[in-house]
């Protein structure tokens, strides 16, 4: 019903692509890879995407990226709809302007049908993820994940092993436990602030929920 109210099978795979990964650039093979679709339709609906404003393009070490457009008009429907993460309730607009807050959304286990969130989330108890570095374009913290929780080395090794194997490239990743994470932003950790800083996209955050 979607890809006939989106007009393109293609275009609705590309939505869901960007929408789920906001702050996270692709190229165009890149993009045909995960979505499995023949470049040429997936270069003509960027095509298409682009000319709305839906998504935006910029060139880095001569190749060409895309991604979401976070100051489209419709941003928050279409994430509501491709992204996985709710719109808030109007009795929830209504309360977050009178605070002067933004609405408050559901916490993030991160959107369902997501592969690699269900694979990082049977390491152990991960209640805090995010990618960055050479996911997101941003090298000041130095890594591309990190990864906050109770969990298990060895599953870990083996997560970021099949990780690296799917996007063909090595991974730098941080593991922390939630007291080590917490104390380090608490004593307003170095590193922590620039992980935290750069521009990254969160996989997990379930530290909502659980404190």
């Amino acid at each position: 019903m979607i890809e006939q109210l989106f007009g393109s099978k293609t275009r609705v795979k590309l939505l869901r692509l960007f929408y789920s990964n906001p702050n996270r650039p692709f190229y165009v093979r890149e993009i045909t890879r995960k979505i499995d679709e023949q470049i040429n339709s997936v270069r003509r609906e960027l095509g298409n995407l682009l000319s709305i404003g839906i998504i935006s393009s910029d060139t880095s070490n001569n190749r060409l990226y895309y991604e979401v457009n976070q100051l489209y008009e419709y941003f928050r429907p279409l994430k509501a709809i491709f992204g996985g993460e709710p719109l808030a309730t109007a009795a929830e607009e209504e309360a977050a302007k009178e605070s002067g807050e933004e609405p408050a959304v559901a916490p993030k286990v991160k959107k369902a049908a997501d592969p690699v969130v269900d694979e990082l989330l049977t390491v152990g108890n991960v209640v805090f993820a995010l990618y960055t570095g050479q996911f997101t374009r941003d090298e000041a913290s130095g890594i591309d994940m990190l990864i906050v929780g109770d969990v298990n080395q060895t599953k870990v090794q083996k997560f970021i092993a099949a990780l690296e194997e799917k996007e063909k490239k090595e991974i730098r990743y941080v593991v922390f436990t939630p007291q080590e994470f917490e104390y380090r932003i608490d004593v307003k950790d170095r590193f922590i602030s620039s992980v935290m800083a750069s521009k990254n996209q969160i996989l997990v955050d379930k530290r909502a929920v659980e404190s």
